[in-house]
């Protein structure tokens, strides 16, 4: 197996940061470690190293255990995991995806498994899964697991893991009360969150109109060419919103609890390769998701507790970036007490336009099960649809199907001369997505 020299030089990461160091350090020592550090800085990272260091050759079933709130945090994460190329399997299960597909990956049980609470104490309860050698258990982003809702479903999966040695519970927010069914005796905390130099600056823009619509059009125009989200507290918001995004031309994607997965998954794609610079979303988009540094947020409307508000403002200024999330409110309200150090804007008169997308999001119906590379994609691209030097954009590699970047003055031609042709010996069709 792969060593973690190997496993960083493979991510291309030169070293661990201070708290990655710290904390593989005291989850290979203690066996209750709390790690709660900014959004952005790592935390996957500072709890797969060790975990991976633990795993025992010859032990043929399940070993680690990953439990987030979101199907996208586990898919996240799988990636992260396969990224790595440790040598050890790992799969993620979640709520819309097939049961049948779940239960056939266990015939080949995973060392690490990833999953959400709800789809993990199913399985418990079916007794899909040996947990007789489950030594380790990791609540990432633990604060929104434990909300209510989740606790019969953690209570299962606490009962349902008899010889647990490790557990690791991590967050981006302090101040939880952890259940007493998680038998916490003397947990060490590692506390990174005073310690972040974040480079957040705070704006805030008053809005005359009490639907902040024409407003948020100018913000959305002041900030050129960046990517960002727009961050609503409803679904019903989100589509509002979007209706007037829709007449003005404004390109975006979205993404809420509401949209079923391969819509979601689809939006984040396009959102990453640029095809859409700006995602509307609720705060399931505040954790746990993979996007690229983001420019700005934007808070169209915003969260009632403190907790939501940091993890929106960790979507940007992440790491050692800088970033700037907008607080959008109607003049005649006033911001929320725990907002703190926010500077006024005031937006020009005259909106700017809002330049389209140079990019469309091209779907291949294949992937890494049908033994296809990011390599073969590039050649088809190339060779037969006769792309040149830079302009192929972002490609994204799934298991069963990918997605492909291209030139938007060439994406309906490159559809007539792809559909039906063959890569690794078999036809795949491809389309572009809206």
């Amino acid at each position: 197996m792969k060593t973690q020299s190997d496993i960083l030089a493979k991510l291309g990461i030169e070293k661990l940061n201070p708290m990655q160091e710290e904390a593989r350090k005291a989850i290979l020592k203690n066996p209750e470690v709390v790690l709660l550090s900014p959004t952005g800085t790592g935390k996957t990272l500072a709890f797969l190293l060790p975990i991976i260091e633990e795993l025992k050759k010859k032990t043929e079933q399940v070993q680690a255990m990953v439990i987030v709130p979101s199907r996208e945090l586990a898919i996240q994460i799988e990636q992260v995991l396969r990224q790595m190329g440790s040598g050890w399997k790992v799969n993620a299960f979640y709520g819309g995806r097939a049961g049948a597909q779940d239960r056939a990956e266990l015939k080949t049980p995973p060392a690490i498994l990833i999953g959400t609470p709800g789809r993990i104490a199913d399985h418990f309860r079916r007794k899909n899964i040996n947990t007789d050698y489950v030594r380790t258990l990791v609540l990432d982003e633990f604060d929104k697991s434990l909300e209510v809702g989740f606790d019969d479903e953690m209570k299962t999966i606490i009962d349902g893991l008899p010889n647990l040695q490790k557990k690791i519970l991590t967050s981006a927010t302090q101040g939880i009360e952890i259940p007493e069914f998680l038998g916490l005796e003397d947990a060490l905390t590692i506390n990174y969150l005073g310690s972040h130099s974040s480079k957040l600056s705070l704006r805030s823009v008053a809005s005359p109109d009490k639907d902040k619509l024409s407003t948020l059009r100018a913000l959305v125009a002041n900030t050129r060419e960046g990517s960002g989200i727009v961050f609503c507290n409803f679904k019903a918001t989100i589509d509002f919103v979007s209706d007037y995004f829709d007449e003005h031309d404004i390109e975006h994607s979205l993404f809420h609890g509401g949209m079923e997965q391969i819509d979601r998954e689809r939006a984040l794609v396009q959102f990453r390769n640029g095809t859409h610079r700006v995602l509307l979303a609720t705060d399931l988009a505040a954790r746990g998701i993979d996007v690229p540094e983001l420019d700005y947020i934007i808070h169209y409307q915003m969260p009632a507790r403190e907790p939501e508000f940091t993890h929106r403002n960790g979507r940007t200024a992440r790491m050692h970036a800088s970033g700037t999330a907008y607080l959008m409110h109607w003049e005649k309200t006033p911001l929320p007490d725990f907002v703190e150090g926010a500077i006024p804007l005031e937006l020009s008169k005259k909106v700017p336009a809002i330049k389209a997308s140079k990019w469309d999001t091209i779907h291949v119906s294949g992937g890494r099960k049908d033994k296809i590379s990011k390599g073969d994609l590039a050649g088809l691209f190339f060779k037969q649809g006769g792309l040149k030097k830079g302009e192929l954009g972002v490609i994204e590699l799934g298991s069963q199907h990918s997605y492909v970047a291209v030139p938007r003055a060439k994406s309906l031609a490159l559809v007539k001369k792809l559909n039906n042709q063959k890569v690794k010996g078999r036809k795949v069709r491809v389309s572009v997505i809206d």
